[in-house]
């Protein structure tokens, strides 16, 4: 049996998708953004050795999964300030033949330019140099232009009702829907798309805009054909009734001095319009549906054929009433900004990133159960040695290890090294797991075995090898008179992750190749979903 996803069901996830940052009925949902793998050359950490030039597409499975949590460096809270529904960016430029918003486009009766089966995909709306957003009703299309004419001016205006922009004669009617925020721009903005205001109908200035809306108004007729020998040449019709299953509707119809259709307009739209159409006979019409018309005769009309009207009917509620269903808002952009912060440096600086993806739900560290709340954390564990020299340096993406009992290693890859601070951040993918370390992930201890040591070595370190401090507790330490802030909460000179890493749910994941980070160093993140 033939069967589809609506693009209004699409729409409704979007919807459902972006209220869940707030909550839907009792169901509150938390979400991160994350930049992970920093040593993306290593299989063994969930890399590859040609990853910079043959970047692997992400793999989508449980396996996959849990090494994308192990490789986390830091992750940052998403809200529902960082968040919009999103629309494609089709910018005016002077020229252009735009599409018109139509109820009818399908795979039978395509969109006359971009060739699109349905309306979404089409370039009905534009976003002007201003930001401001129209959609537009009518593209000058008629029967010598049946896809429409070029645009020449520009629209600007910010009323309620839909008019032309300017006096070229193009033949466009546009309407004002919204401007997008300043404060929306560095955020939501991008190449490919444009945001759609959050609570449409609710704040602002689209408020006015939806309560002008009127279910099922007609706002624009297109001329199909002209018909021909209609009489009295050079005569306009006014009241000419625009039938269907709304009421009020009313057209103005103009006759050339061919005795042609030259113009329809519509002077009252009425409501409640799911159909429409005009009849407008040549002659005398009689009972012929629609009844008779004023001043309109057979005089000499010889023959005659009937001018054809495309009858547009509005979204549900009319224009402006819905501006995600009317512009199609199926997709999301989800922003984060990841920066190294001095008082909280989760962020770490002087390695890689190669990964950044988004999870759903994860926890506080110890717990299955309660959900993470703080605003950024980071995914590596540390270590604080004792015994700080400028002369040590652990090469970070090496291994380290810490042998802590007998046919028992921790094996780890180092993030980062500070030889100021002593603290050495690491992280242990399952792929260090061998007959080593009998097949587990074995964690660095500050209380080894009795006969094993707190010596931390490397496979490529320089200087003398340290130890781990294990008179040493907190999140900040004090060098010099200065007070270095560490990004983890250290207890006996072991710190864990600041999150439980084996929770939540990895929906979205982008594989990028290896980008540097450095200290003064900002990372606008902005991930489009499109459901």
């Amino acid at each position: 049996m033939p069967a589809i996803i609506s693009e209004q069901f699409r729409i409704l996830n979007a919807e459902t998708f972006v209220k869940s940052f707030v909550g839907v009925g009792s169901t509150v949902n938390k979400y991160y953004a994350f930049i992970g793998l920093p040593n993306a050359f290593e299989e063994e950490a969930g890399g590859t050795s040609d990853w910079s030039t043959n970047t692997p597409s992400p793999l989508d499975g449980f396996l996959e999964e849990h090494q994308i949590k192990e490789s986390i460096i830091a992750m940052k809270k998403i809200t529902d300030r960082d968040v919009r529904r999103l629309v494609r960016k089709v910018e005016w430029i002077a020229g252009t033949t735009y599409e018109m918003y139509r109820h009818d486009y399908t795979i039978y009766n395509t969109t006359p330019i971009t060739k699109q089966s349905n309306l979404y995909e089409s370039n009905y709306y534009v976003v002007n140099e201003d930001l401001k957003v129209y959609i537009c009703l009518q593209n000058g299309s008629d029967p010598e232009n049946p896809s429409g004419r070029p645009s020449y001016d520009q629209p600007t205006f910010i009323d309620l009702e839909s008019r032309a922009a300017g006096t070229s004669g193009d033949g466009y009617v546009w309407k004002y829907l919204y401007t997008i925020k300043p404060s929306e721009i560095v955020k939501f903005d991008s190449i490919q798309y444009i945001p759609v205001p959050e609570e449409w109908g609710s704040t602002g200035e689209s408020v006015a805009t939806k309560n002008n809306a009127i279910d099922g108004k007609i706002e624009v007729v297109v001329i199909d054909t002209r018909g021909s020998n209609y009489q009295p040449i050079s005569t306009s019709f006014s009241n000419v009734d625009i039938l269907g299953d709304g009421i009020g509707a009313k057209a103005t119809v103009t006759i050339d001095s061919f005795g042609k259709v030259s113009e329809v307009f519509v002077t009252d739209g009425g409501s409640g319009y799911t159909h429409g159409s005009i009849k407008f006979f040549p002659g005398a019409p009689g009972s012929e549906e629609g009844g008779p018309l004023e001043n309109l005769t057979n005089t000499g009309i010889g023959e005659t054929s009937l001018g054809n009207f495309s009858v547009i009917i509005p979204p549900k509620g009319g224009h402006g009433y819905d501006v995600y269903r009317e512009l199609g808002a199926y997709r999301a952009l989800l922003y984060s900004r990841f920066e190294t912060i001095e008082t909280n440096p989760d962020i770490i600086e002087g390695n890689d990133f190669a990964r950044v993806g988004v999870i759903k739900n994860p926890t506080i560290f110890g717990s299955d159960t309660e959900l993470l709340e703080t605003s950024q954390v980071s995914g590596l564990k540390g270590i604080k040695l004792g015994g700080i020299t400028t002369a040590t340096t652990y090469a970070v993406d090496s291994e380290i290890t810490q042998t802590v009992g007998v046919g028992s290693t921790a094996i780890g890859y180092v993030a980062s090294w500070d030889n100021i601070s002593g603290v050495l951040k690491y992280y242990q993918p399952m792929g260090l797991a061998s007959s080593e370390t009998g097949y587990k992930i074995i964690p660095f201890t500050s209380t080894p075995d009795a006969g094993f040591g707190l010596t931390i070595t490397g496979e490529v370190v320089t200087g003398p090898l340290l130890s781990v401090n294990t008179d040493f507790n907190g999140v900040s330490t004090s060098i010099n008179n200065r007070t270095y802030q560490l990004g983890l909460n250290f207890v006996a000179g072991i710190a864990s992750a600041e999150y439980n890493t084996k929770s939540g749910e990895i929906i979205y994941i982008d594989n990028r190749p290896p980008i540097p980070r450095s200290a003064s160093q900002k990372e606008d993140i902005k991930i489009v979903l499109e459901f």
